[in-house]
């Protein structure tokens, strides 16, 4: 089994993020992850525009993914979310990069972007590192 084909089956444990939304695991790596989400109707806002709340569960669950795939257990302690621009494709494309990886804490940004380039928004995750 690839490590692609072992995140998609552990996370797809998070059935709201995998179900409900429809996020997609696109390629895992050391401190890395890639996510996508075809934006459908339920994913808008009265506006036509991506909502908000969809936008930061692509960015938690990619989150999730790079800090949590091959290492030590972590859990969110902050994330901040800077909204830089609408979608104009139709599908939302998440890439995270580890900015400070610690003993006990991390720290991972996540790029959101669409298929055509354009930057939806930008999300920073402080993570906590559980023992097991």
């Amino acid at each position: 089994m690839t490590d692609l084909e072992k995140a998609r089956e552990f996370f797809g444990g998070d059935l709201y993020a995998t179900d409900a939304t429809g996020i997609v695991i696109d390629e895992v790596g050391d401190h890395f992850a890639r996510c996508s989400l075809e934006i459908a109707r339920k994913h808008q806002n009265a506006y036509g525009g991506v909502m908000g709340g969809v936008i930061c569960t692509l960015a938690d669950f990619t989150f999730a993914v790079c800090s949590n795939f091959n290492q030590p257990h972590t859990v969110s302690l902050n994330c901040s979310v800077n909204f830089l621009g609408m979608a104009k494709g139709k599908k939302l494309l998440s890439e995270s990069r580890v900015v400070k990886d610690g003993r006990s804490t991390c720290v991972y940004q996540i790029d959101i972007t669409d298929e055509l380039g354009t930057q939806v928004a930008m999300a920073t995750f402080t993570g906590m590192k559980l023992s097991k």
